[in-house]
């Protein structure tokens, strides 16, 4: 077992005061050590167990605050002017359907989506909405991210990643620490442990108590700072010749617990031109809205600047083993209070549009479409008429939803909205079957079916969540 010591001081039971250790390599779980389990999982793969995990992942870009559904992928350029989108259409890939005009890299993508016009579940309060969609409704409260874990495992036991991370501006370091960051109301862990929750790079949590890298409550504040130490630890492991004694899966926990948690988490080794092609850094609010608007102090932080490496990062932690990557964009909420649509969606929209586009074609050119899929959502939409602002107000009766990959049916419109963009016209997608399209991709259902050491309300979600038929 590797230790790394940080700085916090805690008392023993006979009440000295020691620091505290992150340990790294053990399960906690009968004594086995990543190594043995690395072996066990080997010789069970040897003999034919099936594994109810599909080799998927999920990427749900989640747009807090409530992204229009108009200006995005439903543009109902036939509605009279005061409901129809602000800046007009632009035509897909898929003939006879149109995106919203900030999405023209994305609409050159559209037979890699499917993007549904249908989906509603009524609640128009951040908090509770923003829950609620992230649960998918299921009856434990807990997002669908924790509830991943929970079936499949705190991380993954081959790359040591947990199951399910989320992935602020923070994540990518100091140079995006002023940016909005909060994930609370998307990550609660509802009737679940706390131990659940998912795993967040740049802010820590609660221990983790089974994971392959188990940290302590107090994590350490500084990521990089924590990655250098793995990075000496691997140094140090390399000149002594320890990792030339091991044994074939010896040799793997350490690369596990040496190598691919910083590697997984620095895109510097990725090509200039594809980190160019995810870039926002350069797409920034105009100055001049901070003092223009009532609550114009909070557009900065709400700056899509890092939203590109986040969606880069997100691709690359689905590729080293982690099966629920959340990221978060913030400054949906376009009231006109701070951003309005008027001038949100030329910043937001425009930001969404490259980075999604980016992972999108970076996907398919891994050959990766058929394992990942992203989901583009928000708490809820925006009111279809626009307000005295240049903005919408909150709207639960029609939300923004879109999907790519997966191995899931793409280049489609699922659904159809009213005249107004209001409601549902035809084919309502509710909270279900958003959950069920989550978890019939992420496991064979069938199979957790017959699983005997899962609650009972967790295992009836599943079971009992139905994907959107078009899709499957």
């Amino acid at each position: 077992m590797l230790t790394i010591a940080s700085n916090t001081l805690s008392q023993t039971c006979q009440t000295t005061s020691r620091r505290e250790f992150i340990q790294v390599g053990t399960l906690g779980l009968a004594g086995i050590n990543l190594a043995q389990l690395l072996a066990t999982t080997a010789f069970a793969k040897g003999k034919g167990k099936y594994d109810f995990v599909k080799d998927k992942a999920i990427v749900m870009l989640n747009l807090q605050g409530g992204p229009t559904h108009i200006e995005t992928f439903d543009p109902k350029m036939t509605a009279p002017s005061e409901y129809r989108a602000m800046f007009g259409e632009v035509k897909t890939s898929v003939p006879g359907v149109t995106f919203g005009s900030h999405f023209e890299n994305l609409a050159r993508q559209a037979h890699r989506m499917a993007v549904v016009r249908s989906y509603a579940h009524g609640n128009s309060s951040h908090p509770s909405a923003a829950a609620l969609v992230s649960a998918g409704g299921n009856p434990t409260k807990a997002c669908m991210a924790s509830m991943f874990s929970r079936i499949a495992g705190l991380s993954n036991p081959l790359t040591g990643l947990p199951r399910s991370i989320v992935v602020t501006p923070k994540t990518l370091g100091p140079a995006y620490k002023d940016l909005n960051n909060s994930s609370d109301r998307i990550s609660s862990t509802g009737s679940l442990p706390l131990a659940y929750k998912m795993f967040d790079p740049s802010a820590g949590g609660k221990v983790l108590q089974d994971m392959q890298l188990n940290l302590t409550e107090n994590r350490f504040e500084d990521r990089q700072g924590l990655l250098r130490k793995v990075d000496e630890l691997r140094f140090q492991a390399e000149s002594s010749g320890v990792l030339a004694s091991q044994d074939e899966f010896n040799q793997q926990a350490y690369d596990v617990i040496l190598g691919g948690i910083s590697k997984a988490f620095d895109i510097s080794d990725e090509d200039p031109r594809l980190i160019e092609a995810y870039d926002t850094g350069h797409i920034k609010p105009p100055r001049h809205l901070t003092k223009k608007k009532k609550n114009g102090k909070a557009i900065p932080k709400q700056s899509p600047v890092a939203l590109g490496k986040q969606m880069l990062l997100a691709r690359r932690l689905c590729e080293s083993g982690c099966g629920f990557v959340t990221v978060t964009s913030t400054g949906w909420d376009m009231h006109g209070n701070a951003f309005g649509v008027d001038d949100g969606m030329p910043v937001l929209g425009t930001a969404v549009d490259k980075a999604v586009s980016a992972f999108i074609e970076d996907v398919h050119q891994r050959g990766l479409q058929d394992k990942i899929l992203l989901i583009i959502t928000g708490e809820f939409g925006r009111t279809p008429k626009i307000n005295k602002q240049g903005g919408r107000d909150h709207w639960g009766n029609l939300c923004t939803l879109a999907f790519s990959g997966g191995g899931l049916k793409m280049g489609q419109v699922v659904g159809q909205s009213d005249k107004t963009a209001s409601l549902p016209a035809a084919d309502k997608v509710n909270n279900n079957m958003l959950l069920g399209t989550v978890m019939h991709t992420l496991f064979d259902v069938g199979k957790v079916r017959l699983l005997s050491n899962l609650p009972k309300d967790v295992q009836d979600a599943v079971v009992n969540s139905r994907p959107i038929p078009q899709l499957v």
